[in-house]
């Protein structure tokens, strides 16, 4: 039963490293740690010390000395998981972290499964469940953006939406319920006109969270880009000068990229995943065939294609070979045409073949000249793809969703509400209405783990890593 048990984990990465912290967290964990830690001063125990303190000593075990530590004390309910909770500082050898771990259990530990350190905290009313699933995303995030908006969750700042929207739909629905106790008495206790205003400004801001998924996707997940395009138009040489690193092998010889090359570059913030994939053509080598096939499956799963082209092609048999794009991806998908090389070019030869393109793909395509060898235009290419990544995003936003269960949550207090709406227009009676609330208060609840199940929680803290 969690809560009840002393739990123990290696809080930093796997495999060696100058320094790991073992953590040790329960009722028993200053007694525990007491067993192994020895001061300087013999005398000196652990379970005197204030809290919030740091202590200099070693682990011993059977008179050996297996390492100098640093040990800090945390006191129950002030620490992470409002337990007592050790946290002792080692050298970073895997030998030193499994000896200690293994001393630790066999004094009375158990060692902790994934994410139990931070569901103790959520258990114990030092975070809310939206907190908790803030620390998993502030420990994958990769880019500033999704640095930013996992540290707002976890300091609450959208679960403290939430709270808010529920105490003021809490406050009415009980004038409503009050009004079930009388309904002999025909009284009226919540002012359905005040009632309709705020089920009416609540349900905005639902609709304005429910709208930011878009951009918290985008954050949180980061936006694939699949650069696409016949044979030797240059793909791989405009993933090595977005990447300025030589990650794909370029060859004048067409069919060098089989498989896809996929690699992330961060800009402006966010976390694009470019995907260099094989070069489409018709080809009767078994192995280039398999690289073509996975080059239209990360198509379907890129938000954004990049289609190169050398300008020395032509252009109609171009557009005859990449028909199969409009008919497939016609309103689904941002399509960029790079018309790679255009520097050998003159401006007006450049400009008419833009235009062609242009005229050619209509709105399905943004078209612009690069050369992916000497680096021009890169930065517009850059910016377009920012600016496409972004592009269904209106509006700023003070909290913004990134986590699809609560995505789903709102949506479902979102037509909750909306069924309260009808029913004050048509004057339902309170006890049906009172229903609609209950409904939106529930999922409302679930976000903020007010309302919860078990298998919530396993799917949740599942996912977290072993010492968090």
């Amino acid at each position: 039963m969690i809560g009840e048990d002393t739990i123990c984990a290696l809080s930093t990465a796997a495999g060696s490293a100058a320094i790991a912290i073992v953590r040790l967290s329960g009722s028993e964990a200053v007694t525990i740690a007491d067993t192994l830690f020895e001061f300087p001063n013999k005398k000196k125990k652990l379970k005197d010390q204030k809290p919030n303190t740091l202590h200099f000593g070693h682990i011993q075990y059977h008179g050996e000395c297996i390492d100098e530590v640093v040990v800090g004390i945390f006191k129950a309910p002030h620490s992470y998981t409002g337990e007592d909770v050790i946290e002792i500082s080692c050298h970073g050898s895997v030998y030193i972290q499994q000896k200690i771990l293994q001393l630790l259990i066999q004094n009375g530990a158990r060692l902790a499964k994934p994410g139990e350190f931070t569901q103790k905290a959520f258990l114990n009313g030092k975070m809310d469940l939206s907190q908790a699933e803030g620390v998993a995303d502030l420990i994958a995030s990769e880019s500033k953006a999704s640095h930013r908006l996992a540290l707002q969750q976890m300091r609450g700042g959208f679960s403290n939406e939430i709270k808010h929207l529920r105490n003021e739909l809490l406050q009415f629905i009980s004038l409503i319920e009050l009004e079930l106790d009388f309904s002999e008495e025909d009284v009226e206790f919540a002012d359905r006109k005040q009632f309709m205003s705020l089920v009416k400004r609540i349900g905005k801001i639902l609709d304005s969270l429910i709208e930011s998924f878009d951009y918290g996707n985008v954050i949180k997940k980061g936006v694939p880009v699949a650069i696409i395009g016949p044979t030797n138009a240059g793909k791989s040489t405009l993933l090595n000068t977005l990447l300025k690193e030589e990650k794909a092998i370029v060859s004048e010889f067409p069919g060098t990229t089989r498989d896809y090359i996929e690699d992330t570059l961060i800009m402006e913030g966010l976390q694009f995943r470019f995907i260099d994939t094989a070069g489409l053509r018709h080809t009767v080598d078994s192995i280039e065939t398999e690289g073509i096939a996975r080059t239209h499956k990360k198509l379907k799963q890129a938000s954004i294609a990049v289609v190169v082209i050398d300008m020395h092609d032509n252009a109609e048999e171009i557009n005859d070979s990449l028909i199969f794009l409009r008919k497939e991806y016609s309103g689904k998908k941002q399509f960029i045409f790079a018309l790679n090389k255009a520097d050998e070019f003159s401006n007006s030869a450049v400009n008419h073949a833009i235009e062609k393109y242009k005229e050619a793909w209509s709105d399905m395509a943004h078209v612009l000249d690069i050369s992916a060898g000497k680096g021009i235009h890169i930065d517009e290419l850059k910016n377009l793809l920012v600016s496409l990544a972004l592009r269904n995003v209106h509006g700023e936003y003070d909290v913004v969703v990134t986590n699809t269960r609560h995505y789903e949550a709102l949506k479902h207090a979102s037509e909750a509400l909306q069924r309260a709406k009808k029913g004050i227009s048509g004057s339902l009676s309170g006890d049906l209405l009172a229903q609609d609330i209950r409904q939106v208060l529930h999922y409302l609840g679930e976000i903020t783990g007010e309302i919860t199940t078990d298998e919530i929680l396993g799917n949740i803290f599942k996912n977290f890593c072993i010492g968090k």
